[in-house]
């Protein structure tokens, strides 16, 4: 057994990370050793980071040191070692990993494709992160796309998809923040394809992403966070993937009487996140994807919305070679540079960082 590399996050100061080296532990039965082999880095981990104690991101992978916690991220390992009976040694696994060299799990069969880790720690963790498909099969030219894009354009489904759900909110106009994030972008690229839309999709950016955001083609009218104050006063719906607390108090003041819904996404702009904020109008409601996960698996069966997703995700996917350019970094001591841009909202949107251990 080799010794394990991870890179650890302070958790009451999340652009402070370190490199350790710790043991590696011995297998004991029904569990698997997996060699990370490649991830993605996107403001998506930084979300996870912000909101670690709060949605118990930090559970997911302990690491016994008070105040160092490791970000999830998703991507792609391989089984190296295994005293389970449904994993083998050589076997990939897509899923979400902790910010390190390996993970060990405790794995029982998810259907015909997948496992789920029922790691005592993780057993009430929310399902949808626990489970790991066999990616074997698949091309390994996919791995960088499915990283980068998979968990943020199922969010980005889901948001759509509850949003029809809820029949739109009634709104006018669905103002979609941080429509440069991967997120947002999957967003609008949902909402501006849906037939006989009753809604503008509006995009909100920073000035430095609003050429790119309007490159993109996803969105009827494009404002910059610092005009928010021109916003139409009708009715609206917000869909918050920055989290900066200023610009959501001056949103609501701007459609003080006709924003019908806010939701709360991502944090993004964690260092601007002010929960205690007062709002005038609705008060901001937190979307939790594996919520809309479980309502449409009770709703439509089994698989439909995995199927849904996956062909979402696609769609997104094919077209992101026109605007995404794939940037890879060499080791966990590398993963620290597009993580520290990241969380300081210095990162390109343009470019896709992924992570080769």
């Amino acid at each position: 057994m080799s010794d394990v590399t991870q890179v650890l996050t302070r958790t009451d100061k999340i652009t402070e990370q370190k490199l350790v080296t710790v043991p590696s532990t011995a297998l004991c039965d029904g569990q698997a050793r997996l060699r990370i082999k490649q991830f993605a880095l996107t403001a998506n981990n930084v979300t996870y980071a912000a909101s670690g104690f709060a949605i118990g991101y930090w559970k997911f992978f302990p690491t016994g040191q008070k105040d160092w916690g490791l970000v999830p991220v998703w991507g792609f390992a391989e089984v190296v070692e295994s005293k389970s009976d449904v994993v083998s040694v050589g076997e990939r696994f897509y899923g979400f990993y902790p910010l390190a060299s390996e993970l060990v799990m405790q794995p029982v069969a998810h259907g015909s494709n997948a496992v789920r880790d029922v790691a005592p720690h993780r057993v009430d963790l929310p399902t949808v992160y626990n489970i790991y498909s066999r990616a074997s099969s698949a091309p390994k030219s996919s791995d960088p796309y499915q990283a980068l894009m998979q968990p943020l354009i199922a969010t980005s489904y889901l948001l759509y998809d509850w949003l029809m759900d809820n029949n739109w909110f009634e709104a006018k106009q669905i103002i979609v923040g941080s429509a440069s994030s991967k997120t947002g972008l999957g967003l609008t690229a949902f909402l501006s394809k849906h037939t006989d839309k009753p809604f503008n999709v509006v995009g909100l950016t920073g000035k430095g992403n609003a050429e790119f955001v309007e490159e993109l083609g996803f969105c009827d009218q494009i404002v910059s966070y610092d005009a928010v104050e021109t916003l139409d006063q009708v009715a609206s719906v917000y869909v918050d993937m920055a989290g900066n607390g200023d610009v959501k108090k001056r949103l609501h003041e701007r459609l003080d009487g006709n924003l019908k819904h806010s939701s709360a996404v991502g944090i993004s702009h964690w260092d601007q996140f002010a929960p205690q904020v007062k709002v005038a109008g609705p008060k901001p409601e937190f979307f939790f994807a594996p919520s809309q996960i479980e309502k449409r698996k009770n709703e439509w069966g089994k698989g439909v919305i995995d199927r849904k997703i996956s062909e979402a995700t696609q769609m997104i996917v094919q077209d992101a070679a026109r605007w995404l350019t794939l940037e890879t970094h060499q080791g966990l001591e590398a993963a620290m540079t597009p993580y520290a841009a990241l969380a300081s909202g210095t990162a390109n949107p343009k470019i896709g960082h992924v992570v080769e251990v």
